[in-house]
């Protein structure tokens, strides 16, 4: 059980900007991915792996982060292959890519498409590269397209004074914000690091059957780590376990064609590209929807918890997370995440019943991987969202309230 935040160190647009705060628990091997009994190495390309069914893995390097690498997922169609992800936009990670392709017995020219989870740069940073060499579509949910657009639009001084205020209306001391207010006086502007994304070209619909020739694979909404995450159900027997009698037909024959998984109905099993969503010993970063542009009062942490109930309920056979490692029993996990954050609205609740406190008190309060002295300052700024995440959702639920008038904003329990 993880017991803090994968904490995505973001601008506007979810770009990386400094370290990582991890979730303890269990670290993976960056030697290579673990996958669970089924899978197996591919002939060519010794970090490739084959999961069977047409579908391979390629880890893709994030340079400088513990995180390692992205699991760039390759799906064979009948029109081509196509990637789930792109991994980080980097001349390292683009090799990588390139040379994961290869040995999966394709190349970069031959792609048909590019399915994003999500906008963050370690998942869509080379999309724009993959489409310059191949001509290949990009897909995603229209709530990420928006963050895509509004970074390609945004100037680093608009972030500056956007951050500050915001960190200075939670709490945080002079201290921790005179950094960025310093910054913006020297008019340390220019593009922001996301400014060069790409902007997909199709929009992936929920609950969407894609248009993938000979594959069933649909689309599952499952906001939280961002507002426009999705997840993608292969609908399909895995290649490992036995064909159940009385499965549906759907649409193509996959079953008959490169010795893919036999087709499912629209229900249960096969097989979950999870993205961010769900992994399996790192809690992701669930903080607030990054937009300056609006008022509006999300509840990102209830947009998740909702999410993982959405997941459980497809009882997938094996998980394809984008960071770690492939893994089963999807619930288990799914159960573990959920008692987590309940766990977390718990003790933040106990501490506001105690006394009124800022987001920046929580999260210097909350349980991390190392103590608060001890994180980096751009980290702290996500765990300061984090903390105000799971301050919404109480907020949701009746059980704690904002002080009117208060400044910095402080909290009180209710209920």
């Amino acid at each position: 059980m993880t017991n803090g935040p994968q904490a995505d160190d973001e601008g506007p647009g979810g770009e990386a900007e400094g370290p990582r705060v991890h979730a303890e628990g269990p670290r993976v091997d960056d030697g290579g991915p673990r996958v669970d009994a089924g899978s197996r190495a591919a002939p060519r390309g010794p970090r490739v792996t084959d999961h069977g069914g047409g579908i391979w893995s390629i880890p893709v390097p994030i340079p400088d982060n513990p995180l390692g690498h992205t699991l760039v997922h390759v799906i064979e169609t009948d029109a081509g292959p196509v990637l789930i992800d792109t991994g980080w936009d980097d001349p390292t990670s683009w090799q990588t890519l390139a040379d994961g392709l290869t040995a999966c017995g394709t190349s970069v020219r031959a792609l048909h498409g590019v399915l994003v989870t999500h906008h963050h740069p370690d998942h869509h940073g080379l999309s724009a590269r993959v489409r310059e060499e191949s001509g290949a579509w990009i897909a995603m949910h229209a709530a990420d397209t928006a963050v895509v657009r509004r970074t390609r639009r945004s100037d680093r001084g608009q972030w500056l004074g956007y951050l500050a205020e915001k960190l200075a209306a939670a709490g945080a001391p002079e201290t921790h914000t005179a950094p960025l207010r310093t910054a913006l006086a020297e008019g340390r502007g220019g593009a922001l690091p996301g400014a060069r994304a790409a902007l997909p070209d199709r929009e992936i619909e929920p609950n969407e059957l894609l248009a993938l020739p000979g594959r069933r694979l649909r689309a599952v909404w499952t906001p939280g780590h961002t507002p426009g995450h999705v997840c993608l159900h292969l609908e399909e027997q895995h290649p490992g376990n036995p064909a159940r009698s009385g499965s549906g037909s759907g649409s193509g024959d996959p079953g008959n064609s490169g010795g893919r998984g036999r087709p499912g109905g629209p229900g249960q099993g096969g097989r979950l590209f999870s993205g961010d969503h769900l992994l399996p010993t790192i809690s992701p970063h669930i903080g607030l929807y990054e937009d300056p542009d609006s008022d509006e009062s999300t509840d990102p942490l209830g947009d998740y918890l909702d999410s993982l109930e959405r997941i459980a309920r497809l009882r997938p056979a094996e998980v394809l997370p984008a960071h770690q490692y492939a893994f089963t029993d999807a619930q288990a996990r799914v159960d573990e995440l959920t008692a987590h954050h309940a766990e977390r609205l718990s003790g933040l609740r106990a501490l506001l019943s105690e006394r009124d406190l800022t987001p920046w008190q929580l999260a210097e309060t909350m349980r991390w991987n190392r103590p608060w002295g001890e994180i980096p300052f751009s980290s702290r700024n996500i765990a300061v969202a984090e903390a105000e995440a799971h301050l919404r959702h109480l907020v949701k639920l009746g059980r704690a309230e904002a002080v009117p008038g208060s400044t910095p904003v402080t909290y009180r329990a209710t209920g």
